[in-house]
């Protein structure tokens, strides 16, 4: 045994080892930064690249781009967890933080959708995906790499610095974005001052080659391949009957609901306050930057605590608090953030008379369909101004009117007017839909000064809090419950399955339930069902592993 892991074994950690953690932690951190940007500005990113189509599905396009990153990093932890397998967790390291910096810099220079047309989603996309397989290869090589490191023990401590990267990096692009846009304002800010926090990102690229490049090679790995323990084909080994029936228990016992709880608690809650509350864009940061800061040290309490009591315990009791409380947390913040929308569907409730025939799910990935019945334009309009709604059957072949409260206002269906014609129809009614919100005291921004502060970051700090619940002890209980020579590539998928899928594909599927309802709490049935599957999963099938020996 090397001496590195030897003093690991005795619970020693000495200053070469807090010296690779710190490294490794550190780098992880800018990745996330890389990756995270584009999340944290979904909605100029739907106007800059989706503005061929409708403002709802150019949002749920952008969402999706967002998503397809994640689409990807199952594919990305199969073929880097194979390759830092086979010849280590160092060199991997290099190769992922390289292509995720370079991908992340070209979204800065990219033309947007007026200067190129349709290549500029179809690139973005593209550039999405080189992330995504990145970060896919990235998170198993560094929660191996410092589990591999970390005194017995200590491992739920040590491998937590690395769960606090990922909010970290989340909150570096708010601050940085927060900064652009206080700098350059609202207006220059959404035209090109976008770009900078993607520009930057080269900056953060030469930092952390420097860092993985002062790394040395995991002691675990190297004493496994001193003894010629390694595996040849470790994806192979990985899905074989046994260890793939583990990998699947993992997946929807553990990392699935791990994986809603955290972009509920982050994005969601995020995408929420922009989008559906019409909070201030600066104010949203702000709020969600104030929930990161007091709730990141939990990560490591969380990470400290599962030392003690153990993993499984913790990440359930988070899947279990989440799916318990989402709605009424999500309420609250509607009754705190914008208590003038709160009010007004309450005195005033919009209500969609129409023929359910005609009222369409808004949603086509293929960009080819026009949604122009008088319900579809009623319904997006509505959902566009954040405004809930109910719809109510009306005769067959009938115009549909919104009722704000007891004022009507008669839709119109698109498909029958082209050129001037229709957009004096579109104008006619969005001004009379406008002024009766307006009348019923709908607001078209959240006030700002309405905004109850301390409740809001009170109500988003417990979202955070179920973050660090579940996420806290994940990377030691995943590197736990596999063998050395297929440990990055076993933990790797499950992990970036739950957290690719489960978790990636959240925002835009809650959105289109929001969109397609009328009900702003609609989408929180998808992160909560997913919670209670691995609740339900974990706790019967997975075992505890606090005190299992990973040499």
């Amino acid at each position: 045994m090397s001496s590195t892991a030897a003093h690991a074994s005795k619970g020693e950690l000495t200053a070469g080892h807090k010296k690779v953690i710190f490294a490794s932690s550190l780098g992880t951190v800018f990745e996330w930064y890389d990756f995270y940007l584009y999340g944290s500005l979904a909605a100029i990113i739907a106007k800059q690249f989706f503005s061929g189509v409708n403002p709802t599905t150019g949002m749920i396009f952008a969402l999706l781009a967002f998503a397809a990153g994640f689409f990807v990093r199952p594919f990305g932890a199969a073929f880097f967890g194979s390759l830092g397998d086979r010849i280590g967790r160092k060199y991997t390291f290099l190769v992922t933080i390289l292509i995720m910096g370079i991908s992340t810099f070209l979204v800065g220079v990219l033309p947007n959708y007026e200067s190129i047309g349709m290549a500029a989603p179809v690139i973005l996309i593209i550039l999405r995906l080189a992330q995504g397989l990145a970060m896919g290869g990235e998170y198993g090589g560094a929660a191996t790499y410092v589990a591999e490191h970390a005194p017995v023990g200590k491992r739920g401590l040590y491998t937590s610095f690395i769960q606090t990267t990922a909010t970290l990096g989340l909150f570096l692009s708010l601050l940085v974005i927060l900064g652009c846009r206080l700098g350059l304002g609202t207006e220059a800010f959404e035209a090109w001052g976008w770009r900078i926090p993607f520009l930057a990102s080269i900056v953060l690229l030469g930092v952390s080659v420097w860092i993985r490049l002062q790394l040395s090679e995991s002691p675990l790995f190297q004493q496994m391949k001193a003894e010629g323990k390694g595996s040849k084909q470790p994806f192979r080994d990985s899905v074989k009957s046994g260890n793939l029936k583990l990998m699947l228990l993992v997946l929807f016992g553990a990392t699935a609901g791990q994986a809603v709880v955290w972009y509920c608690g982050q994005f969601y809650a995020l995408f929420y306050l922009q989008s559906i509350l019409k909070v201030d864009s600066t104010a949203a940061y702000l709020l969600i930057a104030a929930a990161l800061a007091l709730a990141t040290p939990f990560f490591l309490f969380f990470g400290w605590l599962s030392d003690r009591i153990g993993r499984k315990k913790i990440i359930m009791a988070g899947c279990l608090l989440a799916a318990v409380t989402y709605f009424p947390i999500f309420k609250g913040l509607t009754h705190y953030a914008n208590p003038a929308a709160e009010a007004a569907s309450l005195s005033s409730p919009a209500v969609v008379i129409a023929d359910p025939d005609t009222c369409s799910f808004q949603f086509d990935p293929a960009g080819v369909r026009k949604f122009t019945s008088s319900c579809d334009v009623a319904t997006a309009a509505l959902a566009r101004a954040g405004v809930p709604y109910t719809i109510q059957a009306a005769p067959k072949g009938s115009v549909a009117e919104v009722h704000i409260g007891e004022r009507p206002v008669t839709s119109y269906d698109a498909g029958q007017f082209s050129g001037d014609e229709l957009k004096a129809k579109a104008s006619e009614f969005g001004g009379a839909l406008k002024a009766a919100l307006n009348d019923a005291g709908y607001p078209e921004k959240a006030s700002t000064e309405n905004i109850n502060i301390p409740m809001t970051i009170l109500l988003l700090w417990i979202l955070v809090i179920y973050v660090t619940m579940v996420y806290g002890p994940i990377a030691a209980y995943l590197v736990e419950l596999f063998p050395t020579r297929i440990r990055y590539t076993s933990m790797s998928l499950p992990y970036h399955i739950g957290n690719g899928w489960f978790g990636g594909f959240l925002p835009a599927i809650s959105f289109a339930l929001v969109a397609a309802s009328g009900n702003l709490y609609y989408g929180l049935w998808y992160p909560i069902i997913v919670a209670c599957m691995t609740l339900v999963i974990g706790t019967l099938f997975l075992r505890e592993t606090k005190d299992a020996d990973i040499n």
